[in-house]
């Protein structure tokens, strides 16, 4: 029973992290076809927002909380003004993107290198303290980790379903020529996306510092677990992309608990070489067909 509730707690709050930084980089992708590969380094601000603004400006942790999530809004509607917009017209838009913010999430990891230090921090904002739970040890922070998780997919799935803001999204996803003739505002819902996207994995980067360590580079795992959940589940899946963030971090958990760390990463390799083979389109996804 112990291992169990160990294991089931450190896969809720492992899929909690993915899936927070999973929503951002697949709704971008599913609404608007941005492949963001900067979403790593929109992360690492988040984190360091929050340290920042609970070390010098001395705020509470809430507050430090709501900097964090205005840094990442500032940053994902900078990359839309200065990066996005400039290409929609272009031809290969989609792969223009890529290397476009592949270049930014450098230039984001230089600048915190080059204001914080290469060495690693430890995060102020944290909930300390834990309950005991069928004989084990839970601490406060998974438990917050998770809350806000499910908090902020029950918001986002809101807005995609009952706000006009999401019905403008939800049809650039579908077709953005069908949209713009109808009058939908396409380059502002590029805009929202990329904004709700930069908040998101702000919040993301708190959390994960907060088991951690803040780091400039710590943005690359997150990220590339993120791509691993989209791809099992289906690139522009949002909600497919929820269910496989928990289930892939069960499966990390109870990988590295009985195997060892180790293991869990090409563990969830092996599972996207499987998804590839069996279902290229992803779990949830489904295919297209094209008649030329």
């Amino acid at each position: 029973m112990n291992t169990a509730v160990q294991i089931l707690v450190s896969g809720l709050t492992l899929g909690a992290m993915y899936a927070i930084s999973t929503i951002g980089l697949s709704l971008a992708w599913g609404a608007v076809g941005v492949l963001n590969m900067a979403q790593g380094g929109f992360l690492v601000i988040g984190g360091y927002a929050a340290y920042a603004g609970a070390t010098y400006l001395g705020l509470s942790a809430p507050l430090a909380l709501a900097l964090s999530a205005l840094a990442g809004a500032a940053v994902g509607a900078a990359t839309y003004f200065f990066v996005i917009r400039f290409m929609l017209d272009c031809d290969n838009f989609e792969t223009n993107v890529i290397i476009a913010t592949v270049g930014l999430a450098l230039i984001f990891e230089n600048v915190i290198l080059q204001a914080f230090g290469a060495y690693p921090l430890r995060q102020p904002v944290r909930i300390e303290g834990g309950v005991n739970i069928a004989a084990t040890y839970v601490p406060y922070e998974s438990i917050a980790i998770l809350a806000a998780s499910v908090t902020a997919m029950m918001a986002v799935a809101w807005v995609l379903a009952r706000t006009r803001m999401g019905r403008a999204i939800r049809a650039v996803s579908q077709n953005r020529a069908a949209a713009l003739l109808m009058g939908v505002p396409v380059n502002t819902v590029y805009l929202q996306v990329l904004t709700i996207s930069g908040v998101l994995a702000a919040l993301s980067g708190v959390m994960l510092s907060t088991i951690t360590t803040l780091a400039p580079t710590m943005g690359y795992d997150p990220m590339l677990k993120a791509f691993i959940v989209c791809v099992v589940a289906g690139l522009g899946n949002m909600y497919g992309a929820l269910y496989a963030a928990f289930a892939l971090g069960i499966l990390e958990a109870s990988v590295q608990f009985f195997l060892g760390v180790r293991f869990g990463f090409p563990a969830m390799l092996l599972l996207i070489i499987l998804t590839l083979v069996w279902r290229p389109y992803g779990v949830f996804g489904r295919g297209v067909t094209q008649r030329f």
